[in-house]
């Protein structure tokens, strides 16, 4: 039974949503040259407003957080009104929409902005090249100063102004899966020793800085964070994360954000230094709304709610291939399998 996925959820004071399910940030990379969003985006959203909340593909808050060609960014006025674009198509179908804000740290890549440096918590680099150009060569970054990080906290903060300028409804901090705000919580990535590095308080203080700027910019009720405490990428794991964790989790609890969602690509995964499942971790330390997300089927999603694991269900790739997932799901029809071509254009 998947009835549960289908009742209204009351996010907060101020928002409600039509259904638990959110559609998952997914990075298309089809922002033209001025990273400016498309009108293909606009429909390709608009298509997708049935479900609960959409999470917007990642979106970087300034130029030197771009680390794949055309991601689409929140930090001129052009990309402003092109988001404006995609949350009045959202709005006119029904639906409500976040804007995920991302810089990707270490992870970024000179050749596409203005710049010969990389920013990052520590000198500790990546190893490859950068997805979809593979003739990049991650570089190694440069640790950013203290007055570096108070403007990064200033940017995340303008960013979640801009984006309810442009019309979002609220917006994700992007805090998982190997970028800036996430290599502040790992050890692998984090060898600071000063007010930002090695004890949890120190190294969950960023992650903190930004959520409290923003906070204080467009209210907690329109205010989300995505964490991976497991699910390494781009690093290595560490047994230590888990103390930044059991640190962070209570502090944000404390920030009664609009949600808390779960950074991972595959909940069936183990992490010894967690004890078992990401999800049931965060869990454990979080009791607020929590948003799950990892392989689940309507069928295994609805039971995970139902179980108390989680309290909305976050679905990815199945929303590419099936813009019509609620209606399909709804009267028990066959979902389109993804497939990777799906990826080379919006549908």
């Amino acid at each position: 039974m998947t009835d549960i996925l289908f009742q209204p959820y009351q996010l907060n004071s101020t928002i409600s949503l039509q259904n638990r399910v959110l559609m998952a940030p997914l990075t298309r990379c089809m922002a033209d040259d001025n990273l400016v969003p498309t009108d293909d985006m606009a429909a390709y959203y608009a298509k997708r407003a049935d479900t609960g909340l959409i999470i917007s593909e990642a979106t970087i808050i300034r130029p030197d957080g771009q680390g794949y060609p055309n991601t689409p960014g929140l930090f001129t006025p052009e990309q402003i009104t092109g988001w404006r674009k995609v949350t009045d198509a959202v709005h006119s179908n029904g639906g409500k929409i976040f804007a995920q804000l991302w810089h990707t740290g270490r992870v970024a890549h000179p050749h596409f902005y203005a710049g010969d440096t990389v920013i990052a918590p520590s000198a500790a680099a990546v190893e490859g090249t950068v997805p979809r150009m593979r003739d990049l060569t991650y570089q190694v970054p440069t640790p950013a100063t203290t007055k570096q990080i108070q403007e990064l906290v200033n940017d995340y903060a303008q960013a979640a102004a801009n984006a309810i300028d442009a019309g979002f409804d609220g917006v994700e901090i992007h805090g998982a899966n190997g970028y800036l705000i996430d290599q502040f919580l790992h050890f692998d990535s984090n060898k600071r020793t000063d007010n930002y590095g090695e004890t949890p308080e120190n190294m969950s203080r960023f992650a903190l800085e930004v959520v409290d700027a923003i906070v204080g910019r467009i209210g907690h009720d329109k205010t989300a964070l995505r964490l991976s405490p497991g699910a390494y990428f781009n690093m290595a794991s560490d047994p230590r994360d888990k103390q930044v964790f059991d640190y962070l989790l209570p502090e944000l609890e404390k920030r009664n954000l609009a949600f808390l969602h779960i950074g991972i690509f595959d909940d069936e995964m183990t992490f010894e230094h967690l004890g078992g499942r990401a999800s049931d971790y965060v869990r454990s330390r979080y009791k607020k709304t929590l948003v799950g997300v990892g392989g689940f089927t309507p069928q295994t999603g609805s039971a995970a709610i139902e179980a108390d694991r989680f309290d909305l269900l976050a679905i990815g790739r199945p929303l590419i291939a099936n813009p019509d997932y609620i209606a399909k799901v709804k009267n028990q029809q066959p979902l389109v399998e993804y497939n990777e071509q799906m990826l080379t254009s919006l549908v």
